[in-house]
């Protein structure tokens, strides 16, 4: 049996995508920028229940860093990810260089806006950002021409614009949304937590408390706005650089006395890292 197989070139992808596609296979792609971790896997294994293929990008996306942020710090472990995609049941790993992926050049690429869905909460703290990752998902797309894609809850604005990029310029591929793996103290996966120090790892865990509160007292009836002041003033007591902490309707969309499904996002920075996270709910009558 052939293991997995690691493709730079885009003839090389494109033959072993029309090779799956005449053999009426249906296949699912994963996106990631690499440095993966049991999240990512998990995803892969949620493609692996949507498709007969599944195939991994690994792509350090430069268009989406802003200016000040760590494109060049970015961890790439490209050995560990292939083993990790491998064992995890990927088929292959789509890798290609900056070149490939932006062949008139980074500055002087075509670039896609996703408007209003993308201009809040994280578009405000990283301007541009989800111009670069509507950008290089609309390349992926149509560089490898999956049925489906998978994408982490995590993200939660970053699949809300996908969802909207997808449906507005109608690509053929169905978004899939894949849950957010947590470590023991709830602390989300990502790879910017190795940038945490050992103190910080264990203080980060009090994020997703933050999470915790909001979501509890307004699903059961709080008020907004005071619950998000109170997380916000508690994070920055503890330590953190808050950027924002939100409550919106599930589609990201303020939030209205009759809203019921509910999503609480927070982003801030630890030390020299900035984390994200969010927790869906459900509010009672």
């Amino acid at each position: 049996m052939r293991g997995i197989e690691v493709v730079h070139v885009l003839p090389v992808l494109r033959a072993r995508i029309a090779e799956w596609k005449r053999a009426g296979e249906r296949i699912a792609l994963v996106p990631t920028m690499g440095n993966l971790h049991a999240g990512h896997f998990s995803l892969i294994e949620r493609a692996r229940m949507q498709a007969d293929r599944v195939v991994a990008s690994v792509f350090v996306n430069p268009t989406q860093f802003g200016p000040d942020e760590d494109f060049a710090r970015y961890p790439r472990t490209p050995d560990d990810d292939v083993r990790g995609l491998d064992a995890a049941g990927c088929d292959l790993v789509w890798a290609p260089d900056i070149a490939t992926m932006y062949p008139a050049g980074v500055e002087a690429a075509v670039r896609m806006n996703v408007p209003a869905v993308g201009d809040d909460l994280e578009g405000v703290s990283r301007p541009g950002h989800f111009d670069g990752v509507a950008t290089v998902v609309s390349r992926l797309f149509l560089q490898v021409q999956p049925d489906v894609a998978v994408f982490g809850r995590k993200d939660y604005q970053q699949l809300a614009v996908i969802r909207r990029l997808v449906d507005d310029l109608a690509f053929p591929v169905a978004i899939v949304a894949g849950e957010t793996r947590r470590e023991a103290t709830g602390l989300a996966m990502s790879s910017r937590n190795q940038y945490l120090t050992a103190a910080e790892h264990e203080h980060a865990a009090l994020l997703y408390r933050a999470l915790q509160e909001v979501s509890t007292t307004v699903g059961r009836g709080g008020e907004v706005d005071a619950a998000v002041r109170e997380a916000t003033n508690a994070l920055t007591a503890a330590g953190f650089k808050v950027d924002y902490v939100a409550v919106r309707r599930a589609d990201l969309q303020p939030v209205a006395p009759t809203d019921r499904d509910l999503v609480v996002l927070v982003a801030a920075r630890l030390g020299r890292t900035r984390l994200i996270d969010n927790l869906e709910f459900r509010r009672g009558p």
